[in-house]
């Protein structure tokens, strides 16, 4: 039954993808949108602030660019075809200017701090869309994430102080792994604190996270579209707050436990949902140390799907 769901599912995010990015495409950008969550803590994140803008349209420039000793701000200009994993250095942010497409590669955050991703479109990559291990303060945004080989936006090893808000996932199975194994609890506990925010998760099939460890992880107004095998795992002393979502045609939409690894907490409180099942959730979660402006979860899937994703703000 789950597999057939799985294939039906798949067939209808692809019409739907194609149709969404027709319709992001023609909307007009929206102003930017703030830092909000765990980023804004352990000192903040500010990227390469203001140093000078480097724009970047080759593959080679590209990844001289991203791997440099100093802070930088890097503009991507144009669709870059690379492969294997670029190294993203500290103190950086990069930006895409509208239509920046990355392709057939990803952007591995490692061993760095103070680092901002925005407005880029990643597809088709081999291993990760984005991997960020023994990493901290990371900012994701308004990024696009297709048809790519392993996670779209793993974070692992470490890594803290991390927001991921106003990205979009479609055509993809394996979307957003939070920590790597049941064994690395001596790296991973007390740290992989993140926040998933706005996000739009597009007939994408299972890991919307899938939390190891991480206590609090805030899961707040995202749109849960046709989600084929399950929304949110907590696992194996994760803590889950599940707050304010909107879940839609999604049978699972977060359980306690996955596969092998043994179940977390989850708190789910203010969520909105739409021919989907009513979730699982136990235990008790940390408590969330910033502030923070909640939408209604019944507005959440009309915002969202009018802002997340590459090309919806101007920057």
């Amino acid at each position: 039954m789950r597999t057939t769901r799985r294939v039906l599912t798949l067939v209808t995010s692809l019409a739907a993808a194609a149709a969404g990015l027709t319709a992001a495409t023609a909307a007009p950008a929206a102003a930017d949108t703030p830092l909000v969550g765990w980023a804004t803590q352990g000192g903040g994140t500010t990227g390469g602030g203001s140093a000078a803008t480097t724009t970047v349209s080759s593959a080679s420039a590209l990844t001289s660019a991203l791997s440099s000793g100093s802070a930088a701000v890097i503009r991507v200009s144009g669709t870059i075809s690379c492969s294997g994993m670029l190294r993203v250095a500290s103190n950086k942010t990069v930006i895409g200017n509208s239509g920046a497409t990355i392709s057939g590669c990803g952007f591995n955050v490692s061993q760095a701090s103070n680092v901002i991703i925005r407005n880029l479109t990643f597809r088709n990559w081999g291993d990760d869309g984005i991997n960020v291990q023994y990493s901290t303060r990371v900012y994701i945004d308004h990024n696009t994430f297709s048809n790519g080989g392993d996670g779209a936006l793993d974070i692992k090893r470490s890594s803290d102080y991390i927001t991921v808000s106003w990205n979009r996932f479609f055509d993809h199975d394996k979307t957003m792994l939070l920590g790597h194994s049941d064994s690395n609890a001596s790296e991973d506990r007390g740290r992989l604190r993140v926040t998933y925010h706005h996000n739009w998760f597009d007939g994408t099939n299972q890991r919307h996270p899938r939390v190891r460890f991480g206590n609090p992880v805030h899961v707040f107004n995202n749109f849960y579209g046709s989600v084929g095998s399950y929304g949110v795992a907590s696992t194996m002393e994760g803590g889950v707050l599940v707050e304010g979502n909107y879940f839609e045609n999604t049978d699972d939409p977060f359980h306690l436990g996955e596969g092998s690894s043994p179940a977390g907490t989850l708190v789910a409180r203010n969520n909105h949902f739409v021919n989907s099942g009513s979730g699982q959730s136990g235990g008790s979660v940390r408590s969330i140390p910033y502030a923070y402006s909640l939408d209604s979860a019944s507005s959440v899937k009309s915002i969202v799907t009018a802002g997340a994703g590459a090309g919806r703000i101007s920057i």
